[in-house]
């Protein structure tokens, strides 16, 4: 079985983090491992499967974050993720959003780790890959100080080896998925307690990371850090990982550059019929910061969408920038 290093992950995003947005941020950092959108078990086993998981194999490393808690359902669509060439599974015990509830996946499994450990461990049975968990450190009125460490347990006693934790609780009554993911209070803290408890397991750190300088200092003690919101926001963050957290060189040069590798991707995008909107949207906050985002935000915005859009729409929004650069 092939290591994956965990040490800076990119999370997985409903809506955002789709095939065209990991091509995007692969081409920011070599290392970060990526991950898909959460995938429900029933989709992915009932459904178009080559649709709903294709990727480049330039996203990888890239994992396959599945939404379920039937085990022999998980397990038949982890069987499908493997095959289909994804280096990690990964079960979702932390999303909050009322949808997720009602299929009895996602954080309400807090309150269940005996069948979250019968879902990794027929998961494990699938498929050779590492299956992995991210989760929330409690929901509702539950006490993290015994509820993290005790779910943890029973799910490690099952062969998970490695678990994201997002250090916050979960309201799954009273708070939005929104609020979910600001108003309760976070507790890193916590997670690093766990990790020293329970130093043979690979602790992963996520929750309010503000960008890559914030994730190395709340790195101490722990074996990885994942980013969310601002990997997605500022992409151009995702260009310091490689250097920050492996002490290497990273792929590209400035954000022309970046701009620039990603052209052959959308190329052959846009060959399959994706709409260039498809594509940009993941993109808009490359120049953030910078004198001539806001037209580079406007134009792709206003133009992508377009019938017809090609990288021509592209390289006007770069003119703009470049224009907004002499203005300045």
């Amino acid at each position: 079985m092939t290591r994956i290093d965990r040490t800076f992950s990119v999370a997985p995003m409903m809506d955002w983090t789709d095939r065209h947005c990991r091509a995007f941020h692969r081409v920011l950092t070599r290392r970060a491992l990526l991950y898909t959108e959460m995938a429900t078990a029933p989709a992915v086993v009932r459904g178009d499967h080559v649709r709903l998981l294709r990727f480049d194999p330039a996203e990888q490393p890239v994992a396959l974050q599945l939404g379920g808690s039937d085990p022999a359902e998980l397990a038949e669509a982890a069987r499908t993720g493997a095959a289909m060439g994804y280096a990690e599974i990964n079960l979702n015990v932390g999303c909050p959003s009322d949808r997720v509830q009602s299929g009895r996946f996602g954080a309400c499994l807090m309150r269940e780790p005996e069948l979250v450990a019968e879902c990794v461990s027929a998961m494990r049975e699938a498929v050779d890959v590492d299956v992995t968990v991210k989760c929330r450190i409690g929901v509702d009125d539950q006490d993290p100080q015994h509820s993290l460490p005790g779910f943890v347990e029973t799910v490690a006693a099952a062969g998970c080896r490695s678990f994201t934790v997002h250090a916050r609780k979960a309201w799954l009554k009273g708070l939005s998925p929104k609020e979910n993911r600001d108003v309760p209070p976070l507790d890193y803290p916590l997670v690093r307690r766990l990790k020293a408890e329970r130093p043979e397991l690979e602790i992963v750190l996520n929750g309010g990371l503000a960008n890559v300088a914030h994730a190395k200092s709340e790195m101490a003690g722990l074996d990885g850090v994942m980013l969310g919101r601002a990997a997605y926001h500022t992409p151009w963050e995702l260009a310091q990982v490689d250097r920050v957290f492996f002490g290497e060189a990273g792929p590209v040069t400035d954000r022309f550059d970046a701009v620039q590798q990603y052209r052959g991707y959308i190329e052959r995008a846009l060959g399959e019929g994706t709409r260039l909107h498809a594509i940009t949207r993941h993109m808009l906050g490359l120049f953030h910061g910078e004198k001539g985002a806001r037209q580079w935000r406007r134009i792709l915005s206003e133009k992508a969408n377009r019938d017809g859009a090609g990288l021509d729409v592209i390289d006007e929004a770069l003119d703009a920038v470049d224009r907004g650069r002499e203005a300045a």
